[in-house]
């Protein structure tokens, strides 16, 4: 498979991956209400609907799901004291990024760490023609692994796989024949699966 790149198209990906980056900048915040100690506010800005919400603790168990169902701001009281002590955060899965907001509970206090908060960004996929273009911000220079496989009626056979690392601009593009394919992602402990046909 041939990596074909243009400057020029690194550059669009730059501009792009700004412009998604300022657009998350003072998204959320978290305030205890103080007519009910028990009570904590989530209040996330520039939310769309159908971006979900989650609570996990730090294993990755789900304890709590939603699917946000306004554009516009969200927000609602949560009363996390109940939790065990231990670790967990909040996910907000969006288009392009997951948002991850930490929080500790201990003796039925909860704790936030601002500066704990990250954002990851997701890998993006696109189909131009026989062409499968891959991109991803890679802030923290994070490794990248990208699988493609090819399917057909007896199951799936593996073509490629590369693992991009050290580098925070991340982009890829594969020529792929007729047929259909699964491409795999994994970074930050994610997993990331686009189905394609050429």
């Amino acid at each position: 498979m041939k990596n074909v790149l243009t400057h020029t198209k690194k550059v669009i990906l730059m501009a792009a991956v700004f412009a998604v980056t300022i657009g998350y900048a003072n998204e959320n915040s978290l305030n205890t209400n103080k007519n009910n100690l028990r009570a904590t506010a989530l209040t996330i800005n520039n939310v769309k609907e159908g971006n979900l919400l989650s609570i996990k603790s730090e294993n990755g168990i789900i304890l709590y799901k939603e699917s946000i169902e306004e554009s516009g701001k969200y927000s609602k009281h949560f009363d996390l004291t109940e939790l065990p002590d231990g670790n967990y955060y909040f996910e907000l899965d969006k288009d392009v990024a997951i948002k991850v907001i930490p929080f500790t509970v201990k003796l039925n206090e909860v704790s936030f760490s601002k500066e704990e908060e990250t954002t990851i960004f997701k890998p993006f996929l696109r189909e131009k023609g026989d062409l499968v273009y891959i991109t991803k911000l890679a802030i923290r220079s994070e490794p990248l692994k990208i699988t493609v496989f090819r399917i057909d009626h007896s199951g799936s056979d593996l073509l490629h796989t590369e693992t991009i690392k050290g580098v925070q601009n991340i982009g890829r593009v594969y020529k792929l024949k007729e047929g259909n394919y699964k491409i795999v992602c994994h970074s930050n402990n994610k997993e990331f699966t686009k189905y394609i046909t050429i």
